[in-house]
């Protein structure tokens, strides 16, 4: 009952998260945009911001003020109040026992596993009438899991390839997965897995090129589902960040991106609201490919702003970005809205300060503050050991402790204790929820190469339900590490006990005669002989030989032109 009133309140206070997009002149960096505009609620709240921060003085006035030092006294900014929608934490009760497992179900409910279902096997029946020859039976919510829990056992165990968990020949064969289900089922779930009804994906392609066309319509009843988990279980704390992320993938669908300076370098944008004190991922959107209808603001405006519905929130939040969507505009459209914001900003972004009076160079010292207070937002300048920026509607810029850095001096190293500014320090320190989300992600990711795209994204769904359901549990209880909830979330949804290790049957399968042998050697060529159960399932014949399994007690040719013994035990 509690998790349909959390789930219930979430559902009533959600507005649909949507993006627009800004021509080149107002943002010159920013060179991608998302696929819809804000709704009529939105755009109300925007103009609100607008009127607002035309109380602000104009960015122009920014170049002309100089910078002042770490001598001069900054004025303390008005401190938000911070009234959450609903208690900070998770919306589960700490008395009722949760395992890994129930905690998973409330992001992969049973119901989004059961469409899930209905959609792949809709799926395998329309490759099956174009002539696929595999072999197929309707998925059921059971066996679903169970093919989950065999992805998350493959993100815990790395091997090189799918077929080397069902290798049973060798030192380096893991009996577990041919306990859960043959590799020749793997497979043909995985190649048939789909989020959405086939039917309904071509009614959409044929409105491609058309306002009408979704391209996130294959992904979109279980992303709808995931999102709405994550915000009805969980409420964040003050300090949330906001990031993106790339989801490894080649495949040419409009959506993919390339980012140069990051790890995963081609693959699909998220971006992601996450809790700075644990890395839980509160909301996410994706990115959709650039649009035809360009708007008065910039992708990362828009971002930033689809992700804080304050309705669901509440206000008072303190939201930490890195330098891809800091701007003049989002941080005073924010404070309108009673949301703090800090973050590293680009000197060369619009309403940004371009003096150089006073400011710092190459040859100030370590531990250097220059700062410039425009109304609610201050620019901070810091050198390290290069120059450090970042503004903020939170803080003070003369206020802060200090940091330990090691300086070279006559040819010897030592420590010393430099200031810094509370915006940086800040900055670092509630930044690092993202890092740890990221982390937390990479640790035991379910991602490995497929031919579909969005069999990536629901990869990286699974991802995110483990992770989030992790951290519940963390919060609840306390007492289990990454490793020991993932092992303890795979034997639940395989149904498969950790203690009882799988039954080591390989030595057992070995070939010996159908028949007892005789004294009459000319008779026992002959004697016992029946139809190998691989010609006939595969080929289609009836060919008799006299051997058998001694495990599986069927019989099966073995001989040097035909090992249907070796072909039939490879799917087990």
């Amino acid at each position: 009952m509690a998790h349909e009133e959390a789930l219930q309140t979430t559902t009533d206070s959600e507005e649909e998260s949507t993006f627009s997009s800004e021509e080149e002149k107002d943002f010159d960096d920013e060179l991608l945009h998302f696929e819809d505009h804000f709704d009529a609620a939105e755009n109300t709240i925007s103009k609100e911001c607008e009127r607002d921060s035309d109380q602000i003085p104009a960015a122009k006035r920014a170049r002309t003020l100089s910078w002042k030092a770490e001598t001069d006294v900054d004025q303390v900014p008005q401190t938000l109040r911070f009234l959450p929608a609903r208690e900070p934490g998770p919306q589960l009760s700490a008395d009722d026992s949760h395992s890994p497992m129930s905690l998973f179900k409330l992001f992969f409910t049973e119901s989004a596993v059961e469409n899930l279902c209905h959609n792949t096997n809709a799926q395998a029946a329309r490759a099956m009438a174009k002539g696929c020859k595999y072999k197929w039976t309707d998925v059921s919510v059971d066996e679903l899991y169970r093919y989950i829990g065999l992805i998350f056992y493959m993100s815990v165990l790395k091997m090189s390839s799918i077929a080397d968990y069902w290798r049973q020949d060798s030192l380096f064969s893991v009996p577990f997965p041919a306990t859960v289900m043959s590799r020749d089922r793997y497979r043909t779930i995985s190649w048939n897995v789909h989020m959405s009804h086939p039917d309904a994906d071509e009614e959409n392609d044929r409105k491609r090129g058309t306002d009408q066309h979704d391209r996130l319509f294959r992904i979109k009843p279980l992303m709808d589902t995931v999102r709405l988990a994550c915000k009805a279980f969980y409420h964040p704390r003050r300090n949330v960040a906001v990031k993106e992320r790339l989801v490894a993938c080649r495949a040419k669908t409009g959506m993919r991106q390339c980012t140069k300076v990051k790890p995963t370098k081609l693959g699909f944008k998220f971006f992601d609201l996450s809790d700075s004190s644990n890395g839980y991922i509160v909301d996410f959107s994706i990115y959709t490919g650039k649009n035809s209808f360009p708007a008065d603001h910039g992708l990362s405006y828009d971002a930033v702003m689809s992700l804080l519905d304050h309705k669901v929130l509440g206000s008072g939040y303190h939201v930490y970005m890195d330098d891809f969507y800091t701007s003049p505009k989002l941080f005073t459209d924010l404070f309108a809205l009673k949301f703090g914001a800090c973050g590293a900003y680009r000197e060369q972004r619009k309403g940004f300060p371009k003096t150089a009076a006073n400011s710092l160079s190459s040859d100030s010292t370590m531990g250097s503050i220059r700062w410039i207070r425009d109304g609610p937002l201050v620019c901070v300048k810091w050198m390290d050991t290069q120059v450090v920026s970042v503004c903020s509607t939170i803080h003070a810029a003369s206020t802060g402790g200090n940091v330990k850095r090691n300086i070279k001096a006559q040819d010897t190293w030592k420590t010393k204790s430099v200031p810094c500014p509370a915006p940086v320090t800040a900055y670092s320190q509630h930044m690092g929820g993202v890092d740890l989300s990221d982390q937390l992600l990479q640790y035991y990711a379910a991602q490995h190469k497929t031919m579909k795209w969005y069999r990536k994204v629901f990869l990286h769904f699974l991802d995110i339900a483990a992770n989030n359901a992790f951290i519940l549990h963390k919060e609840l209880h306390g007492n289990m590490t990454r490793k020991e909830f993932m092992e303890e979330l795979i034997a639940e949804l395989c149904d498969m006990s950790q203690k009882a290790a799988p039954k080591q049957s390989s030595t057992e399968h070995v070939p010996i005669p159908g028949a007892e042998l005789t004294s009459d050697d000319r008779r026992n060529a002959t004697v016992g002989r029946r139809i190998c159960v691989h010609c006939k399932a595969v080929h289609g014949k009836r060919l008799q030989t006299p051997w058998k399994c001694q495990a599986c007690d069927v019989h099966l040719c073995l001989q040097l032109n035909r090992n249907c013994f070796l072909e039939w035990h490879k799917s087990l």
